[in-house]
């Protein structure tokens, strides 16, 4: 998963737990107050989200900050 741009990493999350939520895009943009189109960039890794952003997708889909960067794509560890 190293090759695959943080931006991607996100918006696959995003979508992953969305799924597993039972959520449409639709209606997980409107239960957090953002539009259906901007949430299908960030799920498409086409938009660089803020944090705050990320806070609200996740109250909205029900997990915690660290149960969103849980898992295998966000395991890594940089040398950087």
């Amino acid at each position: 998963m190293d090759d695959i741009d943080i931006r991607m990493r996100i918006g696959l999350r995003i979508k992953q737990l969305r799924a597993h939520a039972n959520l449409t895009q639709d209606r997980l943009a409107y239960s957090i107050d953002l539009s259906r189109s901007y949430l299908a960039e960030i799920e498409t890794g086409k938009r660089n989200v803020s944090m705050v952003n990320v806070e609200r997708i996740c109250n909205g889909l029900g997990v915690s900050l660290e149960e969103f960067f849980s898992g295998e794509l966000f395991s890594h560890v940089s040398d950087r």
